[in-house]
């Protein structure tokens, strides 16, 4: 396939995800985490004050604020108790300043969410120029079309959320690091390696994995004896000194109005769980020094989430409630989350890997190991990237959701489709394994289309599809409040007058429904629900009311059982589940 043809072909498919990332998410009302990230981006550019939100760096929410710079006439609550005296009230906040100040909300939300589908587009683009770079033409179009029928990266590249920016990060930064350490003297690559780890640590704290991670690449690099050792130290520090020099100045402007007597009371309070006594004391004293203010914020955000990944989040799988997380939670995850046929893909290159291994594995094991590193240095960085990422996140105890494996996905879909390719090229049974791989990239294709606009709620055949996926888990792969709007459209049609919810997201129940919407928790006993009426639960408040507590689960479970013997009505975009609770439960006729 020639070079024109190959860059249409790419072209094509960035357009595509372009268009359908836009036209899926307008109807998405905003989920959970965009209510804290954009109201926190606008304040940001608009306050220089960063009280909100640090336990995420600020560059993606900057992003998706910077649109809203355009939109005239927006109010900023400032005079709130949630600015004025919480500690980090984002959430508060956030509903405020999106549902509660006269805003366009959903204009804001439609708005800040294209510099994010920028973001997709952009790890599209280096997924498809790094794999081209590496195997060639085909491979780059075959791991292309694997990324935009990723219903993942479909899914939350569409969200002012930090995970899709952290897999760009990583991503990007890695491809400059090894173009560094592979030509020491284009003092070029090593700036852009530099500039690329500062701007992939602000977006996402769990991206300083970076650090030991370009470590052991700068060791082996070494090692296999591809570069010289001064060259190698030299390049790996020079690329951390930018990279953390570029963080200072970024925060900087970010904490320009925060009061440093509030920061550091702030911080001291923020850190006041953490298992490390002193690390509060200590941030607290950084952010009364002007010059290392900045740097006192960037190191609180990254401990704060150290201390949540410790301490975990509350949540529902596999009939199961657990605020502690499970050890197969992500295997699980990811294996009804992404698509069949990719699996299959995987499991083809790893079988064929494995083949490529001939002589025995234990026979001359080191020096086979060292000739083959010198040959596929980069693919071994990116075995090494996915090995260290996976054994972080089944280490974690925050199970929210397969969105956390976002980094890991590039690599793999590159060395998938750099295996795959390396097998058609083999002249034997040629049209039949470009048959099988017409089927299977067909098969994803239409897996992932069907469900169009819902790519959040996306559940493989092995999971029986959208439909049955909350059963196996839900929050963010499944219901991130996304289908609020969706609701108020069933509501209005269905033409009724009230309605009870309860409702897991970032958008407002009485903002769309008005005076329809009833407010319903699902730790009322089930006597004080008048009967008659109409009851929306979102999946997570759902399953989480019905799932079994694991051991020393002290919080309040199984208070939404009672719903099992009544009436589901409907599901609203698989994940709003409604009933009806009948007047008499033993005459079920509905109004």
């Amino acid at each position: 396939m020639s070079n024109r043809l190959t860059s249409i072909a790419a072209t094509c498919l960035l357009t595509f995800v372009f268009f359908i990332a836009v036209l899926s998410m307008k109807d998405d009302s905003a989920t959970m985490d965009e209510v804290a990230h954009l109201p926190a981006g606008y304040s940001y550019l608009t306050q220089k004050d960063m009280r909100l939100n640090p336990e995420h760096p600020p560059l993606i929410k900057d992003l998706a604020a910077f649109p809203l710079l355009f939109i005239k006439n927006i109010n900023f609550p400032s005079e709130i108790r949630a600015w004025k005296e919480d500690i980090n009230g984002q959430w508060t906040f956030g509903f405020d300043f999106l549902y509660r100040s006269g805003n366009p909300a959903d204009k804001m939300i439609f708005w800040g969410r294209i510099p994010m589908i920028l973001v997709l587009i952009l790890i599209g683009f280096y997924v498809f120029y790094w794999a081209k770079e590496l195997f060639g033409n085909k491979a780059a179009l075959l791991a292309l079309f694997l990324f935009s029928f990723s219903p993942t990266f479909l899914a939350h590249g569409r969200l002012i959320t930090t995970d899709v920016g952290a897999a760009a990060g990583s991503f990007i930064a890695t491809y400059y690091f090894l173009k560094a350490l592979k030509f020491p003297n284009n003092k070029r690559n090593v700036l852009l390696a530099g500039l690329t780890f500062g701007l992939a640590q602000l977006c996402k704290f769990s991206v300083i994995l970076l650090v030991p991670f370009f470590a052991i690449l700068a060791l082996t690099f070494w090692l296999v004896q591809l570069g010289n050792w001064k060259n190698v130290l030299k390049i790996f520090i020079v690329v951390m000194v930018i990279g953390f020099l570029l963080i200072g100045p970024f925060y900087q402007y970010h904490v320009l109005n925060y009061p440093s007597e509030r920061q550091a009371r702030d911080t001291e309070f923020l850190l006041s769980s953490h298992p490390i006594r002193f690390l509060g004391p200590l941030l607290a004293k950084i952010a009364r020094i002007p010059i290392l203010r900045s740097y006192g914020q960037y190191l609180l955000g990254l401990s704060l989430v150290f201390q949540r990944g410790i301490g975990g989040h509350t949540t529902y799988f596999l009939g199961e409630i657990s605020a502690a997380g499970w050890k197969n939670y992500f295997p699980v995850v990811y294996s009804i989350k992404v698509p069949l046929a990719f699996h299959l893909l995987t499991i083809i290159s790893l079988l064929y890997a494995a083949f490529l291994v001939k002589k025995p594995f234990w026979k001359n094991t080191f020096q086979r190991t060292k000739d083959w590193m010198r040959l596929h240095f980069p693919e071994f960085a990116m075995i090494i990237f996915i090995l260290i990422y996976w054994a972080f996140s089944l280490v974690a105890n925050l199970n929210i959701g397969v969105r956390h494996l976002l980094p890991a996905f590039p690599f793999t879909i590159l060395l998938v489709s750099g295996t795959i390719v390396d097998i058609l090229e083999k002249e034997s049974f040629l049209k039949l394994k470009y048959l099988l791989l017409m089927v299977l990239l067909l098969w994803q294709a239409l897996s992932v289309l069907s469900i169009y606009p819902h790519f959040l709620a996306y559940f493989n055949e092995l999971a029986g599809g959208p439909d049955k996926g909350f059963i196996f888990t839900v929050d963010s792969n499944l219901d991130w409040g996304q289908d609020l709007k969706r609701l108020e459209k069933w509501v209005i049609e269905q033409k009724i007058d009230k309605i009870y919810v309860d409702y897991f997201g970032g958008g407002d129940a009485q903002y769309y429904l008005k005076e329809r919407f009833v407010s319903w928790e699902g730790g009322r006993p089930k006597e004080e629900f008048p009967r008659g009426n109409y009851l929306a639960v979102s999946s997570t408040f759902l399953q989480g009311g019905r799932g079994s507590p694991v051991i020393g689960f002290d919080q309040p479970h199984g208070y939404y059982r009672w719903l099992d013997n009544n009436a589901l009505i409907t599901k609203i975009g698989y994940s709003i589940f409604i009933y009806y609770i009948f007047p008499d439960p033993c005459l079920r006729i509905l109004p």
